[in-house]
């Protein structure tokens, strides 16, 4: 798939789409409002960072692109894609156990910081997507 070239966007089944991995120089979005909140999102090459209401949601390094992210306070889920392996981080619920699955394969439980935050390690390649989802055991 390729890059969000809208940076931030809202999909027909209500989640939303973000970041662009092709962009040679940081590149920000903000007050992106979606379901009452706000949104911004920094991307390019380098690295892409959501955040809610100031709040961290997903980085990753380097940067990515994400499709039909979705939240919920036991499941994230969302497509990735890059040119290259990256490591994402996201913001969840602190000092607790999640499962995670890399397109439908069960890669491990992996338990959050205290404050919250689970990172992986995805194999990416240009114009293939891994679809992740990290389920709160």
């Amino acid at each position: 798939m390729a890059a969000v070239k809208e940076l931030l966007k809202t999909e027909a089944d209500g989640t939303l789409s973000f970041g662009d991995y092709t962009l040679d120089s940081k590149t920000k979005l903000d007050g992106f409002e979606f379901q009452g909140d706000l949104y911004k999102v920094k991307t390019f090459a380098e690295i892409t960072k959501l955040e809610r209401n100031g709040m961290f949601v997903y980085e990753s390094v380097p940067g990515t692109a994400v499709w039909n992210f979705k939240a919920s306070a036991d499941l994230v889920s969302f497509k990735v894609s890059g040119v290259k392996d990256a490591q994402f981080t996201l913001e969840l619920e602190a000092d607790s156990e999640y499962v995670v699955y890399m397109d439908d394969v069960n890669v491990g439980d992996m338990k959050t910081n205290l404050s919250g935050k689970l990172s992986v390690s995805a194999e990416l390649e240009p114009d293939k997507c891994v679809e992740v989802k990290v389920v709160k055991k």
